[in-house]
């Protein structure tokens, strides 16, 4: 096991579990997680022991509740001009090569929703839910990836709404590929990953490449990227990301 501050590193033969571990703020994504993230993704995706990767959070709440809200304010009041952390280690994730289920454990909203959608497999609980927030905050969220897993009027529902969907309407939209118990949920993640390790690694590799190119759309992600960093200097994001944190934290 190695050691980060935000996130825990497991592995058991060729499978690597990566934990977001911040239970405690729904494993929100702070500008550390963001960073232990890409450091561990960086240092296990050469490594040709691991074969499949398994990403999922500390807790039976919340599987990444998105950007840690509170932080983000905050680098919004001090004129900050540094990168969205979660907008990167999502980026970071899109990226990997090897084979990655997301282990769906309860809430994945906004950046968390994002992360889910950027795995190649999403195994639920079955008190997970997703929410695609952007839009409620100003944003572009998901926009690029999501109509390739739901469909393009689906996903422009969802995006257009931001409402939530509970693990069996992501069932039947193709959202989860499977859900089982909470209970249950980390050991069928370790089945398929384990069954996955068991196949050519090259073939799965190269079979990764050719279904992303064939249902992917680069312009869609560049345009996306582009959308949001204009977007985010705009007021009314800034607005709304100071009221949607005020809600937050009012609820505790």
């Amino acid at each position: 096991m190695s050691t980060y501050e935000a996130i825990i590193l497991e592995r058991d033969g060729h499978v690597a579990t990566i934990r977001l571990n911040r239970p405690e703020k729904h494993n929100a994504i702070s500008s550390q997680m963001s960073q232990d993230l890409i450091d561990c993704l960086d240092a296990i995706e050469p490594d040709n022991d691991v074969r499949v990767i398994v990403l999922t959070g500390v807790g039976e709440r919340a599987f990444c509740a998105g950007a840690d809200m509170t932080e983000a304010v905050e680098m919004m009041a001090s004129g900050s001009n540094k990168r969205d952390h979660a907008a990167v280690a999502n980026v970071r994730v899109l990226r990997v090569k090897k084979p990655i289920i997301a282990a769906v454990n309860g809430y994945a909203y906004g950046g968390g929703a994002l992360m889910a959608i950027n795995c190649d497999i999403r195994l639920c609980a079955d008190n997970a839910r997703f929410r695609f927030v952007g839009a409620s905050y100003g944003l572009v969220g998901g926009g690029s990836q999501l109509p390739r897993i739901v469909g393009a009027p689906l996903a422009k529902e969802l995006i257009f709404t931001a409402r939530t969907v509970d693990a069996d309407e992501a069932l039947r939209i193709g959202l989860a590929n499977h859900v089982v118990s909470i209970d249950e949920l980390e050991s069928a993640a370790l089945q398929m990953a384990n069954e996955i390790a068991t196949h050519s690694p090259s073939a799965i590799l190269a079979s990764k490449e050719v279904i992303d190119i064939a249902t992917s759309v680069k312009d869609a992600a560049r345009s996306e990227l582009a959308h949001n960093l204009e977007l985010r200097q705009s007021d009314e994001h800034r607005e709304r990301f100071r009221a949607a944190t005020d809600r937050v934290t009012k609820r505790g």
